[in-house]
């Protein structure tokens, strides 16, 4: 009996130290970035800051919180080129002059590093970001039409326009589906 009592005391003992170092693990936040891909990025954009649901007014972000919980608006996981390396979309505020500037940009990690691309840029807004499944697309304006085979990114700033880009195997085409 009384070794059942020291067994039991050991074990509680060692739970509450395991419950006292999960809770001071810092918490996962949504917006965080490998570190390589974050060093790149400042490297071609020095001040670069991404998008998070603090950059976005009241409007906005009930908007986006409402579709994407919370999830960073400035960073989605994609398997944009369908090759099913790590790909992230992000949009980062920098400046241009005195104005901000946001870019919406690709990280693709391939082997060791990220090559970064720049898909489109807006001036005075703070856009978003979010992955959509592959399928087929039509522009506002009824002209245009993607099949997409891979999902697509959507670029959007809400309340004026959303933008969807989706790769063909050789480049990134876009459609306007909002304007």
């Amino acid at each position: 009996m009384r070794l059942k009592s020291i067994i039991i005391s050991a074990i509680g003992f060692c739970l509450s130290g395991f419950v006292q170092i999960v809770a001071a693990a810092p918490a996962n936040d949504a917006c965080d970035l490998p570190q390589a891909l974050l060093h790149e990025i400042v490297s071609k954009n020095p001040g670069a800051k991404l998008v998070s649901l603090s950059d976005l007014d009241d409007y906005d972000r009930g908007l986006f919180q409402k579709d994407h919980g919370n999830s960073c608006p400035g960073l989605v996981k994609v398997d944009f080129y369908g090759d099913g390396k790590p790909t992230l979309a992000l949009v980062i505020i920098t400046k241009k002059g005195a104005k901000e500037e946001a870019k919406l940009v690709v990280g693709h990690q391939v082997g060791e590093t990220w090559k970064i691309t720049l898909l489109d840029t807006a001036e005075d807004s703070v856009p978003v970001v979010w992955s959509e499944g592959p399928g087929e697309y039509r522009d506002v304006y009824g002209e245009k039409k993607i099949r997409a085979s891979r999902p697509v990114i959507v670029f959007c700033g809400y309340g004026g326009w959303a933008i969807l880009y989706a790769w063909t195997g050789k480049e990134a085409k876009k459609i306007w589906i909002a304007d």
